[in-house]
């Protein structure tokens, strides 16, 4: 799962021997002298995935009170993309990730499951949504967010029809390219830690057949079509492109 060395939960909260042994991670009492060994620990409250003090990197957390300070009003593709802020939309996100996306499609009215599969990533995203769920600015939002701590496959492929969700999201981590010493350091460790997602082709497949208005999928702009299927229709930016699969119109 990661290189060069699984995480470790360093023992900073009484908090922490739950944790490792819910994630089946190893307690540690102090820094290893191997600079590139990754921890589990918890940072000012924060829940955190990161290196060593000694590498002066921040530790990757799950910050939906940061998210919302930097949003960009009237710049956000992926609402249009998943049919705008007036259809309040239900939508699954079966690659989840730190959450961000999720936290946007909440914060413009959409009702959202995460499905992460990651036991690390899954934890920083419950803790996530602890400090969101209390904090006066985001509890709102975060009161449209839940998390599935599993296979996004196994959950959409369990949901009965009534069940099935207005928009499928996927977001598959894709390989890094040539200019990868420009991704930001949070990121790559953040790769390290999640791999790539092999499966993103069926898992577009089932989300086709799960979804009962469109799929949207997340792409490099000049990334080839997921599964090579090309979208109906896609909008694109300079940094993302979204292809839209649709399925059924939304009510007017």
């Amino acid at each position: 799962m990661i290189a060069p060395s699984m995480p470790l939960v360093l023992n900073t909260a009484s908090t922490s021997a739950d944790l490792a042994q819910a994630l089946g991670l190893r307690m540690v009492d102090d820094w290893s002298e191997n600079a590139d060994q990754v921890y589990v620990f918890y940072d000012a409250d924060r829940l955190v995935v990161g290196l060593s003090p000694v590498n002066r990197e921040h530790p990757v957390a799950v910050d939906f009170e940061l998210a919302l300070r930097n949003r960009h009003p009237g710049r956000e593709l992926l609402i249009k993309a998943v049919g705008g802020s007036r259809n309040r939309a239900s939508v699954v996100d079966a690659t989840a990730g730190l959450g961000r996306d999720s936290f946007l499609m909440a914060s413009h009215g959409c009702t959202v499951t995460m499905c992460e599969r990651m036991p690390v990533v899954a934890a920083l995203l419950a803790d996530g949504l602890r400090r969101a769920e209390r904090a006066d600015d985001c509890f709102e939002i975060a009161s449209r967010m839940g998390l599935h701590q599993g296979s996004a496959t196994d959950y959409l492929a369990a949901l009965a029809e009534d069940d099935c969700p207005d928009v499928v999201y996927l977001d598959p981590m894709f390989p890094v390219s040539g200019k990868s010493a420009l991704v930001k350091k949070e990121m790559r460790l953040f790769h390290s830690l999640v791999g790539l997602d092999e499966d993103s082709d069926a898992l577009l497949d089932l989300a086709l057949q799960r979804a009962r208005h469109r799929v949207v999928v997340k792409r490099p702009p000049k990334a080839p079509y997921l599964a090579e299927r090309k979208p109906q229709l896609s909008i694109a930016g300079k940094a993302v492109r979204f292809d839209i699969y649709p399925l059924k119109a939304f009510a007017k």
